[in-house]
């Protein structure tokens, strides 16, 4: 993805100099000129008024995929810790650069975030990347895709994993078009031919319907989202360390088209706390109607957990949309898991499939729901529900 300037076409505006995160451009005889630091991040292009500065696009087949080497995780930071989500895919990216006999990387971005290069060594990684600046303290999606597009160019990752969240959505669509780059959303399995080196990528497809994978055989590097609680979050071993690279960047805020006026906290009930919980009791459409979450409520109070719900109610109206879990919603990975009135549709099932145990009640002995269940219970939801809060009540007095 080559990035020139025509000089004829140039003004001398010097508006692409503050747009470059890593200083690479200066001007020469009153001309923008690309230095060696160039990167190819791509900043420089939308900064230019005057379309002096071109953008040539390298065909697929053009890429040399023997230059991309390694494994590489981008993080999440979340009020100065790294996300869960971050966590979990280091511990899956620590099997497949294992398997590839390869180095497992995380980029790091932020501002005085260096501490977490420690924990991520905990987790599994070989090296850190790390970016820090001040406009990089809060993720917004320009400067963030700016500075890890000009990292990416420059090292070369053969794999890059980045969690399915709202940031990591955001981002990774954004740079892998930024690099030419293939990406499968939303993944629920990554496996690796060592063979031929190619990231097999399994995620639901039409509507959830069937299970895709997908390879990515010309591009690189291969791209993925992730989402949250696929992966089991690996036992960190402190006595690991990593290697840390730190990457100059040098931001300016007036060149950033957003900013952040005010980070305002979602007051959600503590019983939605669903990918925290141990336990989660959900509802389907077999509730009939909204009042009958009190139903689900009352078991989730008793069992001290949280509180699910399937796309269908969610659509309905009957709950919040922070209570659903599945393809579209929460993906969960509780050690128990009650679905009560929820067929097992396999858009519910991508979100809650890998749970520890779970227990099924439906008046329908055929519901798919029964496939996946450890314990099922063939009944009349009004009936078992309400019976089995009493019984957990009267015996753990909840």
């Amino acid at each position: 993805m080559p990035i020139y300037i025509v000089a004829e076409e140039c003004k001398g505006c010097k508006l692409c100099l503050p747009a470059c995160p890593y200083g690479a451009i200066e001007m020469v005889d009153g001309v923008a000129v690309l230095t060696d630091d160039c990167t190819q991040c791509g900043a420089c292009v939308s900064s230019c008024k005057f379309g002096a500065i071109k953008l040539e696009r390298v065909e697929m087949c053009d890429v040399d995929t023997s230059q991309y080497r390694g494994v590489w995780v981008v993080a999440e930071v979340n009020d100065g810790r790294l996300a869960d989500v971050t966590l979990e895919l280091l511990g899956e990216g620590r099997q497949l650069a294992d398997q590839l006999g390869e180095q497992l990387s995380l980029v790091l971005v932020g501002h005085e975030v260096e501490p977490l290069a420690e924990v991520a060594a905990a987790y599994g990684a070989d090296k850190v990347y790390l970016a820090q600046a001040p406009e990089l303290e809060r993720y917004r999606t320009g400067p963030f895709t700016d500075v890890i597009t000009g990292i990416i160019n420059r090292y070369k990752p053969e794999i890059v994993l980045i969690g399915a969240t709202g940031m990591g959505r955001d981002l990774a669509s954004r740079i892998a078009a930024r690099i030419s780059a293939g990406l499968t959303a939303d993944c629920t399995g990554l496996e690796i031919s060592v063979e031929d080196r190619l990231l097999y990528q399994t995620r639901p497809a039409f509507g959830g319907n069937i299970m895709a994978t997908i390879v990515c055989r010309h591009a690189r590097p291969q791209m993925a989202t992730v989402r949250s609680h696929v992966f089991l979050k690996p036992e960190p071993d402190h006595n690991r360390t990593a290697e840390v690279v730190e990457v100059p960047v040098s931001l300016d805020e007036k060149s950033i088209m957003t900013r952040i006026v005010e980070v305002i906290k979602e007051n959600v009930d503590a019983a939605a706390n669903l990918q925290d919980s141990d336990i989660i009791v959900s509802g389907g459409r077999g509730l009939k109607k909204a009042d009958n979450f009190e139903l689900i409520r009352d078991l989730a109070d008793a069992i001290g957990g949280a509180v699910g719900a399937s796309r269908a109610t969610v659509d309905a109206g009957w709950i919040p949309a922070y209570h659903q879990v599945g393809q579209t919603g929460k993906t969960v990975h509780p050690k128990l898991y009650i679905a009560c009135g929820i067929s097992g549709a396999v858009q519910h099932l991508a979100g809650m499939g890998s749970s520890d145990c779970i227990v099924a009640i439906n008046s329908d002995p055929s519901a798919p729901i029964f496939e996946v269940a450890h314990f099922g219970i063939v009944g009349d939801l009004f009936e078992v529900v309400p019976a089995l809060t009493r019984a957990i009540r009267e015996e753990f007095g909840g």
